[in-house]
């Protein structure tokens, strides 16, 4: 038989994508620790009287007292711990005289990993193409000060700048010392904040050292500590912003008060599409305490004196929705269309062999359909924003992941000149990918040019919050893979079918943008797996979507995996083998994925005898730099799954806070374990059906499992932390039913299934 004709692959396009980075690569002339826009280390740190910028990272002050900008926004991953570690380490700070300062918005502050990711190259891809890729990502951050959080990048873009910063900060106090001691800088050490002449016994603290430090240059060359001299990295630290978050006084965008301040709250159209068409403010304008009714992007806002009164006036007043351009779609359209897509070509991002003629010839051929559904970000703080504009300069204070994007958006949206916009980012209530968005704060800006001179904060309730998302998008997967007669993959040709998220939230992003492109992130998770076959393709078939859709935690990994590893799963039944063992044989040249896999199944005691009604799952799953697996032990309940306990094992490279990385594994745990039991966005007629918890179920306290999370040592860069945890939760979950009940699903969230016996 003849060579089918293979679908379109991503040559061209990585042609073209490599020339492009080439040319940037050539011009890029960049140093971090003083980048030459820069506003410079006294403008940034804004050292006091007693206290002296050493660079854009550190102040420190005559009584020893060090403090670190941290660059990221905090939504509860750790980052005001873990980054100040990183620097620290190489300062050899007295970790107890370490203070925190959120970083202003500026170049030095960038981070150049998030956008190198989006290219069309598997993780660990390190050709040319790939690495001048991933360099002009870097180089398109820089040009444009992207300073934001999220892809689980804060660590692993602050992991070489903080370093430095604290190295160079290092060498300049030793120099400072040198010239106080009259000794040459080798004859110098460090410890604990202090400088130290072994020779002559003496030393001085950090503080005494500061001002003269500061009139030094960092050494061209910095030396920076091997592992086996880490002191501080990889060792359990109290987390520096808990206190403030248990005493009170730690400021969320909620808690933000200003003299004088206003507050306004709104109301978006209810049905995907529709637009403001009029209102009538008279109809409330004599409510209590109402300041003001006027339109915001995307929907109407009351001003009010409380938040309560603003709420109530909003939900009295009469608005009549444009509907000219509304979308009365339903779940099941969105799925019909994905299925009718099926029949495309799709955009090949892993194109390995030719699976598609393998396919033709084969003999023993497994077909599969998988479907996820919306998802909401579901934050505990809804999206909120402060805003006050008083002599021609405009003050922000956001719950924000991107605040370089969104002084730019301010700026856009206010007309004022960008120095003329602060941003201050507060404490996240949660993130996960949404309070990237600008609408909320758009709408803020909106607001404060409404009541010039009135601080105004803007507070959505929970109900707009959930029914005006920017949704996980629902996915569609279908596999066809050939076996060999051991049961072994051997072409595997996997479609992903769903809109582009990031083209998405670049068309909300900037006055440009286009949707109509496929999206690498679609595929993440489902391209570039671990298990090696000689035939592979996997591609995204672009079908767009009217509602708005987002970056959720873990992005394309969180339904990708659930899709991939119960494949594997179902693989491995058919075969008569043991799933654990059928991924310990797709492993065998993988040790590093194999020891994570070997990890959790000894913690989880694989082969035990379970009591009755009982059954373990398996899942394993890379994203973000780190390797995580996952055993559930599951049970039924009134008819319902019930998970006991979840075993994880995580390689992650070099671990920072391992306090915090097992944190972090629960979190995401948690969050997936939600998802995968009951999370679920409806739209019906165009409109979202959720509209708080009640309907929109989570984990809660008593549905909470025992969680053991266990570190495998690596020596490898850092990884992710924030996001990896989620993805493997939901195919153990649905391996673990299918070990348990016989039923294999197909189709989430696990909540909508029969689980009754025989069913």
């Amino acid at each position: 038989m003849a060579r089918s004709k293979k679908p379109r692959s991503r040559s061209r396009r990585a042609f073209l994508i490599g020339g492009a980075v080439t040319a940037g690569a050539l011009i890029v002339g960049w140093r971090f620790l003083t980048p030459s826009d820069s506003a410079g280390p006294d403008a940034l740190m804004k050292p006091g009287q007693d206290e002296a910028a050493l660079n854009a990272w550190v102040k420190i002050a005559a009584d020893g007292a060090v403090t670190i900008a941290v660059p990221r926004s905090e939504m509860g991953q750790g980052v005001h711990t873990a980054l100040p570690m990183i620097l620290a380490e190489e300062l050899d700070a007295d970790w107890t005289s370490v203070r925190i300062v959120d970083a202003a918005v500026d170049v030095a502050y960038v981070n150049d990993v998030m956008m190198g990711e989006g290219f069309p190259f598997g993780p660990h891809d390190t050709g040319f193409l790939a690495r001048n890729a991933r360099d002009a990502g870097g180089w398109a951050a820089r040009l444009i000060g992207l300073q934001a959080t999220g892809g689980s990048t804060s660590v692993r873009a602050a992991w070489m700048p903080m370093r430095q910063a604290g190295a160079a900060a290092r060498a300049m106090l030793v120099a400072a010392a040198a010239e106080k001691f009259g000794v040459a800088e080798g004859e110098l050490t460090t410890a604990d904040g202090a400088v130290i002449h072994a020779a002559s016994n003496r030393r001085a603290g950090y503080g005494e050292l500061a001002s003269r430090a500061a009139t030094k240059s960092p050494p061209e060359e910095l030396t920076l500590k091997s592992p086996s001299q880490f002191r501080i990295i990889g060792t359990p630290r109290a987390r520096l912003d808990i206190p403030a978050k248990v005493d009170g006084t730690a400021v969320f965008g909620a808690d933000v008060r200003l003299p004088d301040m206003l507050y306004a709250t709104l109301r978006h159209p209810p049905v995907v599409g529709a637009t403001v068409k009029q209102f009538n403010p008279a109809d409330v304008a004599r409510m209590p305490g109402v300041r003001k009714v006027t339109a915001v992007p995307g929907a109407v806002a009351v001003i009010g004196d409380s938040y309560w009164q603003a709420r109530q006036a909003v939900e009295a007043l009469a608005i009549d929705w444009e509907m000219a351009e509304a979308s009365r779609i339903s779940n099941e359209e969105i799925y019909s269309q994905f299925e009718a897509a099926l029949a495309e070509d799709g955009f090949g991002y892993q194109d390995e062999g030719d699976a598609v003629a393998a396919l033709e010839t084969a003999g023993n051929v497994f077909e599969a359909t998988y479907r996820a559904p919306f998802l909401a970000h579901a934050t505990m703080e809804p999206m909120n924003c402060t805003a006050f504009l008083q002599d021609g300069k405009l003050k922000i204070w956001a719950p924000t992941q991107a605040p370089s994007i969104m002084r730019w958006i301010a700026s856009q949206e206010s007309d004022i000149a960008e120095e003329d916009v602060e941003v201050n980012v507060t404490y996240l209530g949660g993130g996960f990918g949404r309070r990237g968005e600008p609408d909320f704060v758009r709408q803020a800006v909106a607001l404060a040019l409404a009541v010039p001179g009135r601080p105004v904060k803007l507070m959505w309730s929970r109900e707009e919050d959930m029914q005006h998302d920017t949704y996980r998008p629902a996915g569609l997967s279908h596999f066809r893979v050939s076996v060999d007669p051991e049961g072994y993959p051997l072409a595997w040709h996997n479609k992903v079918v769903g809109p582009s998220v990031s083209g998405q939230a670049t068309m909300r992003y900037l006055p440009f943008g286009d949707d109509s492109s496929p999206d690498r992130t679609t595929v993440d998770g489902a391209a570039w797996l671990p298990y090696a076959t000689a035939d592979m393709r996997v591609e995204h078939i672009l079908s767009r979507v009217p509602m708005r859709v987002g970056f959720w935690r873990s992005v394309g990994h969180s339904h990708n995996a659930f899709f991939t590893e119960s494949v594997i799963d179902e693989l491995a039944h058919k075969a008569g083998k043991d799933p654990y063992r059928y991924r310990r044989h797709l492993l065998r040249d993988n040790p590093r994925y194999l020891k994570v896999l070997d990890a959790a199944a000894a913690k989880a005691q694989w082969d035990r005898e379970l009591p009755q009604g009982r059954a373990l799952g398996i899942a394993l799953h890379e994203s973000f730099g780190a390797i995580v697996a996952q055993v559930v032990e599951i049970g039924l309940e009134d008819g319902q799954p019930r998970v006991h306990r979840v075993v994880c094992a995580v390689d992650c490279g070099v671990v920072i806070n391992p306090d915090t990385l097992v944190a972090q594994m629960e979190s995401g745990i948690v969050y997936g374990l939600s998802a995968a039991l009951w999370g679920e966005i409806t739209f019906a007629g165009g409109e979202v059906q959720q509209t708080n918890f009640p309907d929109h179920e989570v984990i809660r306290m008593a549905t909470m499992p025992e969680i053991e999370t266990v570190i495998v040592g690596s020596a490898e860069a850092p990884g992710g932390a924030g996001e990896p945890g989620t993805p493997p939760i939901a195919p153990a979950v649905a391996n673990a039913l299918f070990q348990l009940t016989g039923k294999r699903v197909r189709d989430l969230p696990l909540s909508k299934q029969d689980w009754a016996v025989g069913a």
